[in-house]
């Protein structure tokens, strides 16, 4: 027999015969006419070659060949109710997943803390995993499903095949140590200028404030460049020094360490932090719980 001429309704009509035992109860039982269900009967034993009910008084008795397929037909039937037609359900509270997030060095320290503690609460067995990769290595990393979302400045992600949601947005502002010789409250272009400056190029790459400075024709002393952002913070603490960096990193600096914050001189672009993964798990009960606690969080800051 080829499975292809196997119609799935046929032995849910099978199964509603043997619980029913009568045509018309069982066509009610699943939503068919009196004339359906015989409809079906007939070919459930053109199909396989048997009477398979036989009328006896009231009821339509099962025939052997009837009762020896009832045990797999049950099963079939009870196997796509339960396991194929449920809907997928994801308990956070009971969970053990574990979602692999790309995220830089500043976004480990800077938002893991606040995404644990949610977790703790709502999610206590769920795990995460953070990757640190260039930037132009995140779309293949979730295409592939090295990693299940995108955290942070990734603008690369702006394409076909993958969602993205807003978190936050951060502009730019200049970072010096506290007692700094030159650097008061304020500062104008020409002592940014003048100034000896830090940068952070994550995995080489140039930073947005970097291109923003080129495209406005400004130059200024570059004496030391960096590619982890968390290797500011006792660089500028010990050093006159000036670092040009997102205000979300300049905050965390400032909580955790001898410098301050002074507004930057040159208008800088704003940074979108945003939240970013592959179309494939947009449906995904889990990947969708994880966005909506995340998006939740920073929407309360």
């Amino acid at each position: 027999m080829n499975i292809a001429a196997v119609d799935l309704n046929l032995l849910v009509a099978f199964h509603a015969m043997l619980e029913h035992r009568n045509v018309t109860r069982a066509g009610e039982a699943i939503g068919l006419s009196q004339p359906a269900m015989s409809s079906a009967v007939r070919r459930l034993r053109l199909l396989l070659e048997d009477p398979l009910f036989i009328r006896a008084g009231l009821e339509m008795k099962p025939t052997p060949r009837a009762l020896q397929l009832s045990p797999a037909i049950r099963q079939v039937v009870q196997t796509v109710h339960s396991e194929i037609l449920q809907p997928t359900r994801f308990e956070a509270r009971t969970s053990t997943r574990t979602f692999t997030v790309l995220m830089p060095d500043i976004g480990e320290a800077n938002f893991l803390p606040r995404i644990l503690a949610m977790l703790a609460q709502e999610a206590p067995h769920l795990n995460l995993r953070t990757l640190a990769m260039p930037r132009h290595a995140a779309a293949e990393s979730l295409e592939s499903g090295a990693a299940d979302m995108a955290m942070g400045y990734f603008p690369d992600l702006h394409k076909a095949g993958f969602y993205q949601q807003q978190l936050m947005r951060s502009s730019h502002v200049s970072l010096v140590r506290k007692n700094h010789p030159s650097i008061g409250e304020h500062m104008s272009l020409d002592q940014f200028i003048a100034a000896s400056h830090v940068v952070v190029k994550p995995h080489g790459r140039e930073h947005v404030f970097e291109k923003h400075l080129l495209q406005q024709g400004i130059t200024r002393r570059v004496v030391l460049e960096i590619s982890n952002f968390l290797s500011l913070l006792p660089i500028i603490e010990s050093s006159d020094l000036i670092a040009t960096v997102p205000q979300d990193l300049a905050d965390f600096c400032v909580q955790h360490g001898q410098v301050r914050t002074v507004s930057t001189p040159v208008k800088a672009p704003v940074i979108d932090v945003q939240l970013h993964w592959h179309q494939r798990l947009q449906k995904d009960p889990g990947h969708a719980w994880l966005r909506s606690a995340i998006h939740r969080l920073f929407s309360k800051t």
